[in-house]
């Protein structure tokens, strides 16, 4: 059998274009993926879900709705299991639902930057060597270029986005059905790059609030 590599080819990148309401959860268990109770709310499986959080660790990341009930439902990509740093009770929040996406099309170039692990160095008069202790990650920022269209849907969309510096959620469907979740701030520059006979670009930035999520294909 022929190896498979993973390509881009084929990728859809995804702006939410429009939120419901906020959903309140009342309880926020300890587990992997934690289980919010939430009265009659309205979420199905597979909504993608902006989340508020006493637990400061997972505020402001995106994930996908689980293992929805009448009263409860996971988030899925989230492991809270850890009790000491989150604190059992002290989860409770709201979750923002994704209820409709408009696509950034005609992309020519998605990267990041960030996210590598920082260290505290010491050194004691004894040692011959310093020594290394991990701290906090850098964030991330994506950069993404897109050829310039300035009539495109999504474009006046990162422009009130990007004024009203509002958190929001960019999905990334790749090929082989995984989908990568980016919450963060967004903008885009107001005038294309031109070079002769090169297409004309411009490129969106995504400072991110949070970890990305990915959410297996069929997991």
């Amino acid at each position: 059998m022929a190896a498979k590599f993973p390509l881009p080819n084929g990728a859809a990148l995804e702006i939410a274009s429009v939120f419901g309401a906020a959903v309140a959860f009342t309880a926020l268990t300890n587990a992997a993926p934690p289980m919010a109770t939430a009265a009659d709310h309205d979420i199905a499986n597979g909504d993608v879900l902006l989340v508020s959080s006493g637990w400061a660790l997972i505020a402001d990341r995106a994930v996908s709705a689980t293992s929805v009930a009448a009263d409860t439902f996971a988030l899925k990509g989230l492991n809270t299991t850890n009790v000491d740093k989150y604190t059992p009770g002290a989860g409770v929040g709201s979750v923002l639902p994704v209820t409709a996406w408009a696509q950034i099309s005609k992309v020519t170039a998605f990267t990041s930057a960030g996210g590598e692990q920082q260290y505290l160095t010491v050194g004691y008069l004894e040692d011959d060597d310093d020594r290394q202790f991990p701290t906090n990650r850098n964030p991330i920022t994506l950069s993404i270029t897109v050829e310039d269209q300035p009539s495109a849907a999504y474009v006046a969309l990162v422009e009130t986005y990007g004024d009203s510096k509002e958190l929001v959620v960019v999905r990334l469907k790749l090929p082989g059905g995984d989908q990568i979740l980016y919450p963060g701030y967004v903008s885009i520059t107001t005038t294309p790059t031109m070079d002769r006979n090169s297409l004309m670009t411009r490129t969106i930035s995504i400072a991110l609030s949070g970890r990305p999520v990915r959410i297996l294909a069929g997991a």
